[in-house]
């Protein structure tokens, strides 16, 4: 951080005007060896941009990001001006503090001025210092010390007897917290809690305090003459300002109500916010937070209404200051990401709001990147609202996320969620349960009846996990302890729903984060039965549907024969959308972003699912093109399902086999109708997600066997070993939480914790296997250490139970493991290569990243000779290796992947005829000569481009 010395201070100066002043304070810069003389002028555009006055005769000049390149070394100047200088905003400035910095710590120094400029007669003082100590002991007085205030000190329906019971559980929570210690708590206990009026109660303590804090306790049920008990922990001055917040609250008249409002609204009472007042909250959107500039324009639009605002942190302790001021603004600290909370009461107290909220979203005059919404960020009526954004251009392709192949050109149908409109708060606990209970147990039943209509395995067995998702004891139980604080039924479901969901998208595994969306998806549902809101009806005519994200129940109630395409703004490749269009054969589109949301219903689209591209309003030719390919697809199509039991080998002879992901045991015998020599990729986790406890050896081998049943004697089966992690821990095997969970407990890892349920698992898949074909793979496995611990298991599980035809190998998903795949392939059987994971590994991009997924390419040239260096150390060896990521079902991949020397390829069932059918397009020789040329290209995209101009 910035700090200020004697040696940065320079008295006595003086300007002809703000122009000279300042750039004597960029030539101060230059001569301390800070900068450049390139960065005089950045000063110069910075106030060109914004003026840098920030009260108290204060100025803060300092450069643009762009002029960064001109600092030598961070550093700040002072510069005393006794007899002022006009700004050229008109501000009366005597001391210009000029800063050199590398990054933004000006912004830390900003924030650390705030104090200075709220002290009567500062501006004076500086102008008549008289030595550089002196300027510097103003600048600096420390700021009070940080004190505790928020959710977690506060205790709401404590089970209370009497109001020292209340008091010590307070004590006891700011002991928890580390705000104090136990000779606090004893304190506490000694003394006999005073009263304020209003049914509050006050006990209070010096001793054993580490930071001032304020808990508050509420008893549950209610005792005589008691709304709650305050617990002051003091320290210094520093409890001051909670006092102060104490006796604002009493002066509200209101303090009786705290014993029945939810913890956000007794901060907000605490906070400085009237009972009556109007609430509105946003996030900072802006890259560096409410600095001096985006600070200014906020105190500008709330100079213009015409009531009092006033703004806080939801996060933190501070109080709710006035808009209309630049200090207190700034003196907030807000960060990008942050919520901020404003209050306003009388006449148009909404429309005012509604206004600081637009700002602020809109950047307060700063370029701005949104961020994801939550509920918590939604407006206190809970509108569903969608930012304006512009759509597409016209006859322009649109590159997003490829979900499922295939090709459509109709009309669009854009569907938005209707808007649910509730009260956030109910005084009526028992009847909002009551109502939550009707609704959920009609969701129940709708689900049911969905089920039983479903148009496909998949989306029946998704909406099954939707069954079980609304009757979630925990998320109702999450619900109706937001009840219990005050909320209505809608807000206290929503929370719980939200909360769960938010939870869920934060995972590093993507996969398991985007079931966020089904979540979702549950809570809509008994949401709109609690507000009676109805979906819009889609056009009679076909058409291809638009929409945010596509739930299960979504495409159950879908005419699935009219739906000709599905384009979503969120999801990724392994999205529950993605999953259910594939499973339905509709060609799909996701990831496209909001502007698709902006695009009309009824014009007409051009939907491309195996290049992952959307074309709105196409010109003839485009149409002409694409009705032409959509024909071809077609024949192409039913001539592969014909032949989908015949051998996938090229043109001059050589045989890969093409196998089935699957994620179910009971997909198994679909697949083999549809062509599959086997399966090659079992994703054995399902078992284990669908209990409440760890699987038996019984129950595993019973699952097992189903698919091995299906496959028959000679089929193989690839099962990939338990692959969860610390990211989705299951309910029986508890993990630490993890910073980054992409690079923690996962996989082989996390299976070798605890080798008791790995040996289990590879007993049932041994004695479920026989004599038939079946092939281990490790997950996640990063070097052949952890391969030989995990072996180990294997070869002593193998001594008590025979099988005759088992393989054991490693799935390739980290670049590590496949730049030491020679040191692997003497001791694995086969490597199969997880193209997703390893993508994203080598590329450091998430596949399911709302901006960059459609970067996350397979086809890459670093993945693609990761690949090779996988294939050639196996054959050395005389092993097989197969792709089991989604690249393998890619249509211009497969030629390039034949040509690296993969041995078997594993897609999805309904993909299964379409690869065979595409390799047997293809010569192996030819196949050599272009997977070396896009060995040689630089990026994924001269790749594609290059396999497009074949």
């Amino acid at each position: 951080m910035l700090t200020l010395t004697q040696d940065s201070v320079s008295l006595g100066r003086t300007a002809s005007d703000w122009r000279d002043a300042l750039d004597q304070a960029g030539q101060s810069l230059c001569e301390a060896g800070l900068a450049e003389d390139g960065y005089r002028q950045a000063l110069f555009d910075r106030e060109s941009q914004s003026s840098t006055f920030l009260g108290n005769g204060i100025a803060i000049p300092h450069g643009t990001p762009d002029s960064r390149q001109f600092v030598k070394k961070t550093g700040v100047r002072v510069l005393q001006f006794p007899d002022g200088v006009t700004w050229h905003d008109g501000a009366h400035v005597t001391l210009v503090i000029t800063i050199a910095a590398q990054s933004d710590e000006h912004l830390d120094i900003l924030r650390a001025l705030t104090h200075v400029l709220d002290r009567d007669g500062v501006a004076d003082q500086l102008s008549r210092a008289g030595n550089a100590e002196e300027v510097t002991n103003l600048l600096s007085k420390s700021p009070a010390p940080p004190t505790k205030l928020d959710e977690e000190t506060l205790m709401v329906g404590v089970p209370a007897r009497d109001r020292l019971e209340l008091a010590t559980a307070a004590a006891a929570r700011l002991r928890q917290l580390g705000c104090a210690d136990e000779m606090f708590v004893t304190d506490i206990l000694d003394q006999t809690p005073v009263s304020l009026g209003q049914k509050l109660w006050l006990v209070r303590s010096r001793h054993g305090v580490k930071q001032p804090a304020l808990g508050f306790a509420t008893p549950q049920p209610a005792l005589n003459e008691t709304a709650g008990v305050f617990c002051l922990a003091e320290l210094g001055d520093g409890h001051v300002s909670l006092m102060e917040r104490l006796i604002g609250l009493l002066e509200d008249g209101k303090g009786e109500e705290l014993a029945r409002v939810s913890p956000q609204q007794i901060l907000a009472r605490l906070s400085g916010e009237s009972s009556d007042a109007e609430t509105a909250k946003v996030r900072v959107r802006n890259a560096h937070g409410l600095h001096a500039r985006p600070a200014k324009q906020l105190v500008q639009v709330a100079r213009e209404q015409a009531l009092d605002i006033k703004v806080r942190l939801m996060e933190g302790e501070q109080p709710a200051v006035s808009a209309t001021s630049l200090t207190k603004v700034i003196g907030l600290g807000a960060r990008r990401g942050q919520m901020l909370v404003f209050s306003a009461q009388g006449q148009g107290a909404g429309a005012a709001l509604e206004a600081m909220v637009n700002a602020v979203r809109d950047g307060l005059g700063e370029v701005v990147t949104p961020l994801d919404d939550t509920a918590a960020a939604r407006p206190s009526r809970n509108k569903t609202k969608y930012t304006q954004v512009e759509p597409p251009a016209a006859d322009t392709a649109l590159v997003a996320v490829s979900a499922s192949p295939g090709m459509a050109i109709a009309p669009l149908f854009v569907m938005r969620l209707p808007d649910f409109k509730y009260e956030e708060y109910a005084s009526d606990q028992a009847g909002e349960r009551a109502r939550l209970e009707t609704a959920i147990g009609q969701a129940h039943h709708q689900l049911e009846t969905l089920i039983d209509q479903a148009p496909g395995g998949e989306v029946a067995e998704i909406l099954s996990m939707h069954e079980e998702m609304v009757q979630d004891p925990e998320l109702k139980e999450a619900a109706f302890e937001a009840i219990s604080e005050g909320l209505s039924a809608e807000a206290g479901w929503w929370k719980a729903i939200d909360t769960s969901a938010r939870a869920q998208e934060a995972l590093a595994d993507r996969l398991l984060a985007e079931r966020a969306a089904d979540l979702r998806d549950v809570g809509r549902r008994v949401l709109g039965i609690l507000c009676g809101a109805e979906m819009p009806q889609p056009p009679e005519h076909p058409y291809i549907l638009v929409m945010e994200d596509v739930g299960p129940s979504d495409v159950a109630q879908l005419d699935t024969s009219k739906v000709k395409g599905l384009l979503t703004a969120k999801g990724g490749a392994t999205s529950h959308s993605a999953i259910l269009a594939r499973a339905l054969g509709i060609p799909a589109v996701v990831g496209a972003g909001d502007t698709v949301l902006a695009l009309k219903s009824g014009i007409e689209m051009i939907l491309d699912g195996e290049r992952g591209r959307v074309i709105p309003e196409p010109s003839q030719e485009r149409r002409d093109r694409a009705e032409l390919s959509i024909k071809e697809r077609e024949h192409r199509v039913k001539e592969a399902f014909d032949a989908r039991f015949e051998d996938a080998t090229t043109r001059d002879g050589h045989r890969i086999e093409v196998c089935a992901n699957l994620g179910n045991t009971a997909h198994a015998a679909d697949a083999v109708e549809r062509g599959a020599e086997g399966v090659g990729l079992l994703r054995t986790e399902f078992v284990f997600m669908a209990h409440p406890d760890a699987p038996d050896l019984e129950t595993q081998i019973s699952e097992y066997s189903e698919a091995f049943d299906a496959l028959g004697t000679s089929r193989p089966l690839v099962a990939r070993t338990l692959d969860v992690g610390g990211d989705k821990p299951l309910d029986y095997w508890p993990i630490p939480q993890e910073d980054n969970p992409f690079l923690g407990l996962r996989g082989i890892r996390l299976a070798l914790t605890k080798p008791d349920i790995l040996e289990t698992q590879i007993r049932a898949l041994l004695t479920a296997a026989g004599d038939r074909p079946l092939r281990i793979m490790f997950p996640m496995v990063k070097d052949v250490a952890e391969f030989h611990a995990a072996k180990a298991i294997v070869d002593r599980v193998r001594e008590d139970v025979q099988a005759s035809d088992v393989q054991v190998g490693v799935m390739i998903e980290i670049p590590s493991c496949a730049l030491l795949a020679p040191t692997l392939a003497p001791y694995v059987d086969f490597f199969s290569i997880g193209t997703n994971d390893l993508t994203q590994y080598t590329l450091a991009i998430d596949r399911g990243h709302s901006q960059l997924s459609s970067q996350a390419d397979g086809l890459h040239p670093a993945v693609l000779r990761l690949i090779k260096m996988t294939i050639d150390a196996a054959h050395a060896e005389g092993r097989w290796v197969g792709v089991c990521g989604e690249l393998a079902s890619d249509a211009q991949a497969v030629p390039v992947l034949v040509g690296l020397g993969v041995d078997e390829l594993s897609v999805a069932a309904r993909q299964v005829a379409l690869v065979k059918s595409r390799v047997r397009e293809l010569t192996l020789a030819d196949s050599k000569t272009l997977a070396n040329q896009m060995l040689t290209l630089p990026t994924s995209t001269a790749v594609r481009d290059a396999l497009e101009a074949l």
